[in-house]
């Protein structure tokens, strides 16, 4: 399957929205149907025709996409009966999962993403999902518990950790799911979708050699 292909999403998948479908319907599946944990961040409220996080800063780096409590952590829950008790409370709700839990996430600047997505299919690798954001970048899922290897794994390629755009989101850290907006900016989006295909999720040792060669590319 090309880039273009996993891109448009080509594989029948079973996470993405269905047309219609609410952010607590979506959380819902999120968990029922991937496992994963999920908990609720900050909204959009409209105020005078414009998008504002209701956080409340005007300057909010990540409008609707950020955790509203410095206990987001513990507010993480895999039960799809706490999921609907939250959504119900509060549906506007951006959809948030916790990184080291069930997965971590490689994230890269988007150009060097669609290069490594290239390399990847060359190289035949099985991915896991990879969100697309539209703070333009790519994050890649990958097994929790990887993120303390990165520095090693980079100089033994021959780079230095410091010197590439590739960030490790393990433990204490999150992503944003697609639906989610970033205020005006758009959507995260899926730039390859959750199926039975990747349930299992690369080793973090997998997908580190394309991807650090194309930060590197990309410097």
């Amino acid at each position: 399957m090309s880039v273009e292909e996993t891109i448009a999403g080509a594989e029948a998948a079973q996470i993405p929205q269905q047309r219609g479908e609410s952010l607590l319907e979506t959380a819902v599946r999120y968990v029922e149907e991937r496992h994963w944990e999920v908990f609720p961040g900050s909204a959009l409220d409209t105020v005078g025709g414009t998008q504002r996080c209701s956080c409340g800063d005007a300057s909010c780096p990540a409008p609707g996409a950020h955790p509203t409590r410095p206990d987001w952590a513990a507010q993480a829950t895999g039960s799809a009966t706490e999921v609907r008790r939250m959504w119900q409370k509060q549906p506007g709700a951006s959809v948030l999962l916790p990184t080291g839990r069930t997965f971590d996430a490689l994230s890269v600047p988007e150009s060097a993403g669609f290069l490594a997505l290239a390399r990847m299919e060359r190289m035949e690798l099985t991915l896991g999902p990879v969100t697309l954001t539209p703070d333009r970048r790519m994050q890649f899922f990958v097994l929790p518990g990887g993120c303390a290897k990165i520095p090693d794994l980079v100089r033994r390629l021959g780079w230095s950790p410091e010197s590439l755009d590739l960030l490790a989101l393990g433990e204490g850290r999150y992503v944003a799911a697609p639906p989610t907006r970033f205020g005006a900016r758009g959507a995260v989006q899926w730039a390859c979708r959750p199926t039975q295909a990747n349930r299992w999720l690369p080793d973090t040792e997998e997908l580190i050699s394309p991807l650090a060669y194309a930060c590197g590319r990309d410097r």
